[in-house]
């Protein structure tokens, strides 16, 4: 195995950047089914809607509730990378995660917007599919 460069990761994650964010597609749609306010009132201003989205992109793939899926973005670096997080950035907690999809159920855009996600995951060439992440321990087996 190579021996990792100084600024391999770096490069990495410059690359990964440099692909673009394919769901910024869904943002006018996200916009439009949310209806936020302008923030005019002084009330403190909601997530952005592309994360809170990918967010339960991150929470279907995996079947996961909403304390869950919590706890992982907190959790692993490849949920906040996704997300655009950075480790000192503030994430989005199970009620607001629940509050989100609820909005987006009550404006009847949630299947609408998974369905088009399904859609460009086909065209990409990939088969959408949900799993599990499962919290394994392994335990002596009595002989």
């Amino acid at each position: 195995m190579k021996q990792l460069g100084f600024f391999d990761v770096e490069e990495r994650l410059a690359r990964l950047s440099g692909l673009g964010d394919q769901l910024e597609a869904f943002r006018p749609d996200l916009e439009q089914a949310l209806a936020y306010s302008d923030g005019s009132k002084g009330e403190r201003p909601p997530f952005d809607p592309v994360l809170m989205f990918k967010t339960l992109v991150i929470q279907t793939l995996n079947n996961l509730f909403d304390e869950r899926t919590e706890y992982l973005i907190n959790d692993r670096l490849s949920f906040m990378r996704f997300l655009g997080l950075g480790l000192s950035d503030r994430v989005p907690d199970a009620k607001t995660l629940w509050l989100f999809r609820e909005r987006l159920t009550q404006a009847r855009a949630i299947e609408g917007l998974f369905n088009c996600f399904d859609t460009a995951l086909r065209n990409a060439g990939y088969l959408p599919m949900s799993g599990q992440i499962l919290n394994a321990t392994l335990v002596a087996a009595p002989k």
